[in-house]
């Protein structure tokens, strides 16, 4: 399918030129996905069940959650007694519950812990951008949650004890969501969900998988406004994820 007139546009706004998707893929073409979709609030069926090879530390009570419950679950979650008592309120996160793609970030920021959802801001409309630029859109086949629902003092990385506590909950939606690909942005979450301390250099372009998903690693859109010159790396990961979501 020929890139739109929008996707060129999104691309331009983020810096990439349209030669670098050549290497990518034949020609300058993006493969089309069909879906057959459910209502993007449809609630799966409790009891749904955990991939094989997510964490451990999900009890069972969350393992058997549904939405609803595990929504409500996290809101009242006083596990991090320092992130509970800080928090304007948990970000539990935002999408289709029946979504192909899941982005997973690291942590809510201050914006993220006001308005309770994910990746706002100008980090969160390069994110959009980089949706657009594979004609996808938030809530629209896409889910984004974070490691951790809750923000971390000073927006620090999030401490070991604290990731943990939260996996069961980020286990639970991946089991209720049943992506087909995994895309980690950023050191922080890529390290946490691949239980390695390999710098992110070494685990972009690596062959990943989680609970037998697909997963791939790329920056954190935080870190591309930082530093505009790794758009295009960061563009040649999602072509690379979307490779393997169609695979899947």
């Amino acid at each position: 399918m020929p890139l739109t007139q929008r996707q060129r546009e999104v691309l331009h706004e983020m810096g990439i030129p349209l030669w670098v998707r050549r290497g990518s893929i034949r020609g300058d073409t993006m493969a089309s996905v069909s879906h057959t979709r459910s209502e993007p609030e449809g609630a799966p069926q409790a009891g749904a069940p955990v991939p094989e090879g997510l964490s451990a530390v999900a009890s069972p009570s969350v393992a058997e959650l549904d939405w609803d419950a595990l929504r409500t679950r996290v809101a009242g979650c006083v596990a991090c007694t320092e992130l509970a008592s800080r928090r304007t309120q948990t970000v539990f996160g935002v999408g289709d519950r029946d979504a192909d793609w899941l982005f997973i970030g690291e942590a809510p920021g201050a914006e993220e812990d006001r308005r309770g959802e994910p990746f706002v801001g100008r980090a969160g409309q390069l994110l959009d951008n980089m949706l657009a630029a594979l004609d996808l859109a938030r809530g629209e086949n896409v889910y984004i949650a974070n490691i951790l629902k809750c923000r971390p003092p000073g927006n620090r990385d999030p401490r070991p004890d604290e990731m943990a506590a939260c996996r069961p909950f980020l286990d639970r939606q991946i089991a209720l969501i049943a992506p087909r690909v995994v895309v980690a942005l950023g050191r922080v979450a890529a390290q946490a969900l691949l239980a390695s301390e390999a710098p992110l250099g070494r685990l972009r372009g690596g062959d990943h998988t989680y609970g037998g998903i697909p997963l791939v690693v790329t920056y954190h859109p935080a870190y591309l406004l930082r530093s505009p010159a790794e758009k295009a790396k960061a563009w040649n990961d999602l072509l690379r994820a979307r490779k393997l979501m169609l695979r899947s």
